[in-house]
C-alpha cells in the first residue's frame, strides 16, 4: 500500500506562484508514475500533469510552461511548481500514483491505484 498526502494549496492573487507537494509513505516511491489531477468547481476531474519512474514529463496544454513537476525520490515525494496561476487553475488539486504506468495510461485518473486527499487551490483575480 502506498499512502499520498499532498500539501502546499493556499489562497494566492493572480500572477502568483505556489509549489504543491506529494509525499508517499508505505513504500519506495521511485518505482511509481505520479500525476497531479485537478477539478476545478463544478467541473470534472483534468490531467495537469505527469512524471513516469524514468523522469519524462507531461502536461496538459493549459499549463505548459507555468507548471513544472518534477520528483525528489529520497525524500518520496513529487512536487508540482506552479507560476502565474490565474483564476481558471483554482481547483482542488489530488496527486495519484501507479507502479510502472505506461504513457498511454498516464492521462486517465481511472488508471492509477493510489490517491491522496487532495488540497484546495485559490486564485483571486
Amino acid at each position: 500500500q502506498v499512502q499520498l498526502v499532498e500539501s502546499g494549496g493556499g489562497l494566492v492573487q493572480a500572477g502568483d506562484a505556489l509549489k504543491l507537494s506529494c509525499t508517499a509513505s508505505g513504500r519506495t516511491f521511485s518505482p511509481y508514475g505520479v500525476c497531479w489531477f485537478r477539478q476545478p468547481p463544478g467541473k470534472e476531474r483534468e490531467f495537469v500533469a505527469a512524471i513516469r519512474e524514468t523522469s519524462n514529463r507531461y502536461y496538459a496544454d493549459s499549463v505548459k510552461g507555468r507548471f513544472t513537476i518534477y520528483r525528489d525520490n529520497a525524500k518520496n515525494t513529487v512536487y508540482l511548481q506552479m507560476n502565474s496561476l490565474n483564476v481558471e487553475d483554482t481547483a482542488i488539486y489530488y496527486c495519484a500514483a501507479k507502479r510502472g504506468i505506461i504513457i498511454s495510461s498516464l492521462f486517465s485518473g481511472r488508471n492509477y491505484d493510489y490517491w491522496g486527499q487532495g488540497t484546495q487551490v485559490t486564485v483571486s483575480s
